[in-house]
């Protein structure tokens, strides 16, 4: 069995020192240079910029000094963090408030005026064939005391809309003068229109071409005397859904960018008055979700034909509209759409029920938000009775009326903006991000005296020390290189053969030995026999 010696030397100095240099430079071409270890807590505090960490995280034992500042810190904190909380949460509840501001403008333009006569048909326009189908809408009687004669059965089928159209109050009838700011105008201003109300006229509704005032007060807007036609209202023999037992005007002001909803939103006007509408327009900004609850309008998007931008009247009208033809398969004449009208009967049995069930129900099946941008009008309105005596006479003689028809029957319209100046109602955000990043920023300066570059500073040093451990696994995982050493010798058993290392060291002069005895030294340096030793042990 083999036997292995393995002997300790150490040379001398100069051998020594000769050696570890270039066992360095070995090393120096396998190793890689160590890295950086990084800073300590304690270091890291007392270079920090956040207040009060340098008093805490100090070398040496926790004093007294030590723990006061430590709970100053976490109270600081503790401050800090609740007012910190506090501002995220009320930014994320989206406050919001409206701005109030009045701009003048050196013109404006004019509102579209709609206007509608209370009765929907006029009584001498209906023929028997038309009070035949509309005998369950208006309740008349025949016009012939015997009653529908045989032949009479065998009317053709009714056409609604010619029906509304044709029986309607005429503007040419009922439009005695007209006047805009101090120029005359006619029927031929206005438009037809079709509502609840049957065949109405709308004034300036054209969107492309508006008409403007470049002056505010009476006399600088629409002034419009109109006959409501009272012997044209139908007789009341028994009550309808349609009986209606006003006399007079429904109107309703609203920008051209949406049709009129009158039956809603239109205010009256009584025969025997000159009514005065002061208006005042209101240009409204609300804000989208999550600050509010408005719909933006998108470009190119039609809700109702023939308008380009979205309205609340326009999406109910689209809304009911729906009802209709689901429940009907057909519309009614004031709806828009190409789907076929629904005849008198349908009126009667289908459709009237449908509207109003769909108005009743519009919170849950017809969802219209507020627009984003919306123009509306205040209205102050007033009155004084016409005509007095003197001008009874002059209008009785005018159109060939007696004065009594005069104070039953005419009314005068006067409406024009109060000032050449607009409100502005602006929804804007009480508390948006600028406002909550100063006022974090603000609380952490005062409370633990920081900034973003400390937080930078923060995250700087946790990736040293990350970095630091992991370059610790990693070195750990790889293994060590062995190295050569310079003063273990090994001998075999048969390069001594009989004798004994110690007898051989002991045949030697001192100070000289055999260059056989050390192969792993004799074979990298070559020393003299005259070498100096300061020790040698087996």
């Amino acid at each position: 069995m083999p036997i292995e010696i393995v002997c300790k030397i150490k040379f001398a100095e100069e051998d020594e020192k000769q050696k570890e240099k270039e066992e360095g430079d070995k090393e120096s071409l396998i190793e890689e240079p160590p890295q950086p270890r990084s800073r300590d807590l304690a270091a890291f505090a007392s270079a920090s910029t956040l207040h009060g960490l340098g008093h805490i995280c100090q070398s040496g034992r926790l004093g007294v000094r030590q723990t006061l500042w430590a709970f100053a810190f976490l109270v600081s904190l503790t401050f800090f963090l609740y007012q910190a909380a506090k501002s995220a949460l009320l930014y994320l509840e989206h406050p919001h408030v409206m701005a109030l501001d009045e701009e003048a403008i050196r013109e404006m333009v004019f509102p579209a005026i709609t206007i509608c006569n209370i009765n929907r048909y006029r009584h001498s326009a209906l023929t028997d064939a038309d009070i035949f189908h509309l005998a369950n809408m208006t309740g008349l009687p025949p016009k012939d005391r015997d009653g529908h004669k045989a032949t009479d059965l065998l009317y053709p089928d009714p056409d609604m809309a010619d029906i509304v159209n044709r029986t309607g109050h005429q503007l040419d009838d009922m439009l005695k003068s007209c006047n805009f700011s101090g120029e005359n105008c006619s029927s031929r201003d206005f438009t037809v229109v079709y509502t609840r109300y049957g065949k109405c006229y709308t004034f300036n509704g054209d969107r492309r071409n508006p008409r403007v005032t470049r002056q505010g007060g009476m006399g600088n807007g629409l002034e419009i005397m109109l006959d409501i036609q009272q012997e044209e209202y139908l007789p009341i023999w028994r009550e309808t859904n349609e009986t209606s037992f006003e006399a007079g005007i429904r109107v309703q002001i609203h920008s051209q960018d949406e049709p009129p909803y009158i039956h809603q939103l239109g205010f009256g006007v009584s025969p025997g008055f000159q009514t005065f509408v002061s208006c005042q327009e209101q240009r409204l900004t609300y804000l989208p979700q999550p600050w509010g609850n408005c719909r933006a309008s998108v470009q190119g998007e039609q809700t109702l034909p023939g308008y380009d931008t979205y309205s609340i009247a326009a999406c109910r009208l689209q809304c009911e509209k729906e009802a209709v033809v689901r429940s009907c398969h057909c519309r009614m004449v004031h709806m828009p759409g190409n789907e076929s009208i629904c005849s008198p009967n349908v009126y009667i049995e289908c459709a009237d029920h449908t509207l109003d069930t769909a108005v009743e129900d519009s919170q849950e099946r017809c969802s219209c938000p507020t627009p984003c941008n919306l123009t509306r009008y205040g209205k102050e309105i007033s009155m004084v009775r016409i005509p007095n005596k003197g001008s009874a006479r002059y209008l009785a003689r005018k159109y060939n009326k007696n004065e009594t028809y005069i104070r039953e029957n005419f009314l005068v319209l006067d409406i024009f903006f109060e000032a050449l100046n607009y409100e502005a109602i602006e929804q804007k955000k009480a508390y948006d991000l600028a406002g909550l990043l100063g006022d974090i920023g603000g609380q952490m300066g005062l409370f633990i005296g920081a900034s973003i570059l400390t937080i930078l500073e923060i995250l700087d040093y946790v990736y040293e020390v990350v970095r630091d451990r992991v370059s610790r696994v990693l070195h750990r995982s790889k293994p060590p290189l062995k190295k050569p050493s310079g003063s273990i010798a090994t001998l075999g058993l048969e390069e001594l053969k009989d004798q004994s290392p110690c007898e051989t060291l002991g045949r030697h002069v001192e100070g000289t030995y055999n260059a056989g005895i050390l192969p792993n030294h004799h074979h990298r340096h070559h020393y003299p026999h005259q070498g100096v030793f300061e020790d040698f042990a087996c």
